[in-house]
């Protein structure tokens, strides 16, 4: 059986393509870590990396072995986590991106919850419409709406089964009248949202096996989500809003659901991460607890 010691200097040296780098990474001396890289290889029968003097790289079984390396460092520091966390509670750093709306008027106030449950717990919340990049912003996991297109991330399900709803105020539907089939929304003004620079006129309905696309125009386009919905409470059109955004607007009264007969687009809500070496005994919890939230809003 290896060393971890051993695994870490091999992971290491692999990460900074130095041999020098990785010991000063992990407190040794340059020889103590090529005593270690030597020792790996000879358990394992084969050369991981290929050294010269001048560079180092990963053989072809160097790079088999890497992944299923991370991956055993991973469960034993998650495993190291969760036995400290019994004694202390959750502790480490949350780096979360969100949808602007639902971030802004649902999500901060249930991580004010969140912080009270787990105060060991540091958060960093990034608001934005424009889907993070998980490889490259500052932030470790990503609540979205929609069905995941990228198939390197790992999608926890919060909502599966969300969509789309039509909406408007009142007294909008006072002063223009309230749309019977999808055909009719064409008639009316609509509080369109525009995401990566495209508008989303094309509205998607499902009655049964019957599916009709719609085609709307409107006078109010926006890329924030936040603003659609406050256009909407204005009554100055339909919006097709997330139904997380307008739970709470809907059970005031605040908005009408138009179409109760048919459904809206699918927009499963998950929670996304880069890796699931990623998905930490924090990340888990976090998970959990915007199920139940989540849950209950809709239900309210």
């Amino acid at each position: 059986m290896s060393s971890i010691l051993d695994l870490e200097v091999f992971v290491r040296t692999a990460d900074t393509g130095s041999l020098s780098a990785a010991a000063r990474s992990l407190g040794l001396s340059p020889a103590a870590a090529s005593i270690a890289l030597k020792r790996l290889e000879t358990r394992l029968g084969s050369r991981l990396l290929a050294r010269s003097t001048r560079s180092m790289r990963l053989t072809e079984e160097g790079r088999r072995y890497l992944d299923s390396v991370r991956e055993a460092l991973a469960t034993l520091a998650e495993g190291e986590q969760a036995l400290r966390q019994q004694s202390h509670g959750l502790t480490g750093l949350l780096q979360l991106a969100a949808p602007s709306d639902f971030g802004r008027n649902v999500v901060l106030g249930w991580l004010d919850a969140f912080k009270l449950e787990h105060p060991n717990i540091r958060l960093q919340l990034m608001l934005n419409d424009s889907n993070a990049d998980l490889f490259r912003e500052t932030v470790d996991i990503a609540l979205r709406f929609g069905v995941p297109r990228d198939s390197s991330l790992v999608a926890l399900p919060v909502v599966p089964d969300h969509r789309r709803i039509p909406c408007a105020s009142p007294d909008y539907l006072a002063r223009h009248g309230t749309p019977r089939t999808p055909t009719e929304l064409a008639q009316h003004n609509t509080l369109r949202y525009m995401r990566q620079g495209r508008a989303n006129n094309t509205w998607y309905f499902r009655q049964g096996a019957v599916l009709q696309e719609v085609e709307v125009t409107g006078d109010y386009l926006s890329d924030d989500g936040e603003i659609v919905r406050r256009w909407a409470l204005a009554g100055h059109g339909i919006a097709y809003k997330a139904n997380l955004d307008i739970a709470r607007d809907l059970k005031a009264g605040r908005l009408v659901q138009l179409l109760p007969d048919w459904q809206g687009e699918p927009t499963p809500f998950n929670l996304m991460c880069p890796h699931r070496l990623q998905v930490s005994e924090r990340v888990k919890v976090l998970h959990r607890f915007l199920q139940v939230r989540c849950q209950a809003l809709l239900n309210e």
